[in-house]
């Protein structure tokens, strides 16, 4: 997969590799995730924020979240086993990635970093950022967790 492709061509690559069905939908832009989930005529926790976390080893891993909770950084950090994650600026994250924020996607990224799945995705489909602005995903959570090999965990808490 060549590293110069276009956000979404690396996600469709990515996932037609992992053996992944997913249907590639074209949005307008959107100002947040509720209009984002009207926009797609969903609720805001079927839509999965893919966050990108910088150990303090300069290392990443992607973490699931729904639309409607955040990362629990005590939760996150115990079962990592360390003291100290971040997320990374803007520009940290793309470089990590190959995605700019609001697009990125565990799919397709640079650098397959280890995925975090949060138990709260799981049983249903979900949307997604699919590497490009005006693009979202639809997926089978179970099915993405599967083909990414991601570990599953209670990793959020509400807004």
């Amino acid at each position: 997969m060549a590293d110069t492709a276009v956000g979404k061509d690396r996600f469709l690559a990515d996932a037609g590799d992992r053996g992944l069905d997913v249907e590639l939908i074209a949005r307008p832009a959107a100002r947040n995730l509720a209009e984002a989930a009207q926009l797609l005529g969903i609720a805001p926790a079927d839509i999965v924020k893919s966050l990108v976390v910088k150990h303090k080893d300069g290392t990443f891993l992607f973490a699931l979240i729904p639309g409607d909770r955040q990362i629990s950084w005590p939760k996150l950090r115990a079962l990592l086993g360390v003291n100290k994650l971040s997320m990374p600026a803007a520009d940290v994250a793309f470089e990590a990635t190959g995605y700019q924020r609001g697009t990125i996607t565990p799919l397709g990224s640079t650098t397959a970093w280890p995925v975090y799945a949060d138990a709260a995705i799981t049983g249903r489909r979900i949307s997604m950022g699919a590497g490009e602005h005006g693009y979202s995903a639809f997926v089978d959570s179970d099915a993405l967790i599967k083909a990414l090999d991601a570990t599953v965990a209670d990793i959020s808490e509400p807004e």
